[in-house]
C-alpha cells in the first residue's frame, strides 16, 4: 500500500488545483465554483489510488476500469450545468471544466504532480486568459436587452429592422406595449461591443429613449 503521506500529499494537491479552478468559476459567477472544483478533483484523485491500490492487492488488473468510470460519472455531473434559457444552451463550458477537472484530479490522484500543474495553469488560462484576448480582438459578443420607448412603434420598427440587419445580428423575444400615448419596444441581441455602441448610436435622438441592459445567460 501506498504510504498514508504519499496519499495524503496526492489528494491535497488534487484538492488545491480543483479549488483554484473553482476560485474562477466563483469569481466568474459561474456554477460550479470552488466547492463543486475540490469535490470533483478530489473524488478523481481518490477513485484513481483506490483503483491502483485494488489491482495491487488482488492482483486484477480489471480493476483500473474504476478510474474509467469517473469519466462516465463525470459525465452525468456535468450535463447538470448545461442547460437551455430561452433558446439558448448555457453552461458548455463549466461542464467542460468539470471534465477537465476530473482528469487533473485522476492525474493527482496518480502522482503526476508536473503534468496536473501545467494542465490546470492551461486551463485556468482557456477559462480567464482567453477573455480578455476575446475582448481585445472584439469577437466575444453579449446578449443585451433594449428597451426602446417613443411615440410611434410602428414608424419605428422599420428602422430598428433595419440597423440591427446591417449588423447581421437577430432581434429576439420582440415585444411591443402600450401606455398611454408611449409605446415600449423590448427586445434582445446578441452583439460585440462595437455593435452595441453602434446600435445605440443610431437609436438616440429626441423624442426616443433608449435602454440597454446587460442580460446575464452565463453563455460560455
Amino acid at each position: 500500500m501506498l504510504p498514508i503521506s504519499t496519499v495524503a500529499c496526492r489528494l491535497l494537491w488534487a484538492a488545491l488545483l480543483g479549488a483554484v479552478i473553482g476560485v474562477e468559476r466563483n469569481f466568474r459567477k459561474r456554477p460550479a465554483g470552488m466547492r463543486t472544483g475540490i469535490c470533483v478533483c478530489l473524488g478523481a484523485a481518490l477513485f484513481t489510488i483506490v483503483s491502483a491500490e485494488f489491482a495491487r492487492l488482488t492482483g486484477d488488473p480489471s480493476t483500473t476500469r474504476i478510474a474509467s468510470n469517473i469519466v462516465q460519472g463525470i459525465g452525468f455531473l456535468g450535463a447538470g450545468v448545461i442547460l437551455r434559457e430561452r433558446g439558448t444552451v448555457i453552461g458548455v463550458t463549466t461542464a467542460a471544466a468539470i471534465f477537465a477537472e476530473a482528469a487533473i484530479g485522476m492525474g493527482a490522484g496518480a502522482g503526476l504532480y508536473r503534468v496536473t500543474g501545467i494542465a490546470a495553469l492551461i486551463l485556468l488560462f482557456a477559462l480567464d486568459g482567453l477573455i480578455y484576448i476575446e475582448s481585445r480582438l472584439n469577437i466575444k459578443s453579449r446578449h443585451t436587452l433594449f428597451r426602446i420607448s417613443n411615440g410611434s412603434a410602428i414608424d419605428l420598427m422599420p428602422e430598428i429592422r433595419r440597423i440591427f440587419d446591417e449588423m447581421n445580428a437577430k432581434l429576439e423575444n420582440l415585444h411591443v406595449s402600450t401606455s398611454g400615448q408611449t409605446h415600449l419596444i423590448q427586445f434582445d441581441s446578441d452583439l460585440r461591443h462595437d455593435q452595441r455602441h453602434k446600435a445605440l448610436a443610431a437609436l438616440t435622438r429626441p423624442g426616443i429613449t433608449v435602454e440597454m441592459l446587460p442580460v446575464e445567460r452565463q453563455q460560455e
